[in-house]
């Protein structure tokens, strides 16, 4: 396998289950592997940005260390912060005190990076970079990661947004109109998951005053299913390869067991090296 300029790199969200995707990301920052194109999704964004600024180990921090020292995680959180997650924590103080982002490595690789939103107004999904304002790319991180239901929308350009996962979870096409035929698929779920559960109306009282959102949210069920479907289908075909969990999925979308996310990080790291160890030079 050969990567080159027009490889593109799609990365999954999935809430604390992305610490698959930082082991991966990390193995690959080790062996030196920086893809030019990335194109991410909620905690797929959260731990892109630090694979974009070379800083390898810093999404690692995020989720497991500070989970760890501060417990981020609690519903005190949604009462103070309008989101189950810290976000002040997470959004203010790791990015510009405890482990500074580095914004000029970031700007300066002349790579692209694009996160995905979702537009509270249209129902539809953004694809947004930012590479002259640090703080806006942290609104539009934070927008990605703003799981519906549990954390309030976020404004970026004026704009009400949420979870870019809503609509586009695994943005493999989007990667592919850009130009990238080939990508690589970094997934949080086991190959053969599907979503259980069915879809349902979502009753006006709920975002009353954004309707186009609550039609994207009632067909969030069947739009993710079908994602899962066609990037398997793509990957039997040999059109993208994916990287995904291979040990049954013990981590939920918002864990709070150590040991259980330590083990992901692992599984991600190792999958990451092998995935580099099988690349031509």
């Amino acid at each position: 396998m050969r990567i080159d300029r027009n490889t593109g790199l799609v990365l999954e969200g999935g809430g604390m289950r992305g610490v698959f995707t930082s082991g991966v990301l990390d193995a690959f920052m080790k062996h030196g592997l920086y893809f030019h194109y990335v194109v991410a999704v909620s905690a797929g964004a959260c731990n892109g940005v630090s694979y974009m600024s070379r800083q390898i180990r810093r999404a690692r921090i995020a989720n497991i260390d500070m989970l760890g020292y501060f417990g981020y995680i609690g519903l005190k959180n949604l009462v103070t912060q309008g989101s189950i997650f810290d976000r002040q924590l997470l959004y203010d103080d790791f990015p510009n005190k405890l482990v500074p982002f580095d914004w000029d490595t970031y700007v300066n690789t002349g790579d692209e990076f694009e996160v995905v939103t979702t537009n509270c107004k249209t129902g539809r999904t953004e694809y947004l970079s930012e590479y002259k304002n640090p703080q806006r790319l942290n609104d539009i991180i934070m927008a990605s990661s703003a799981i519906p239901y549990v954390t309030s929308m976020v404004d970026v350009d004026g704009t009400p947004m949420l979870d870019g996962g809503i609509v586009d979870s695994i943005p493999v096409l989007h990667s592919i109109e850009r130009g990238h035929d080939f990508n690589v698929v970094i997934s949080t779920r086991n190959l053969g998951f599907r979503l259980k559960e069915h879809d349902i109306k979502v009753p006006p009282v709920v975002y009353d005053d954004y309707p186009r959102l609550r039609v994207a949210l009632s067909h969030r069920v069947e739009a993710y299913n079908d994602q899962l479907e066609m990037i398997e289908r793509m990957e039997r075909w040999g059109e993208i390869v994916v990287i995904r969990p291979e040990r049954p999925m013990e981590v939920g979308r918002v864990e709070r067991d150590l040991e259980k996310l330590e083990r992901l990080y692992e599984e991600g790291f190792q999958l990451g090296e092998r995935f580099c160890g099988n690349l031509e030079i």
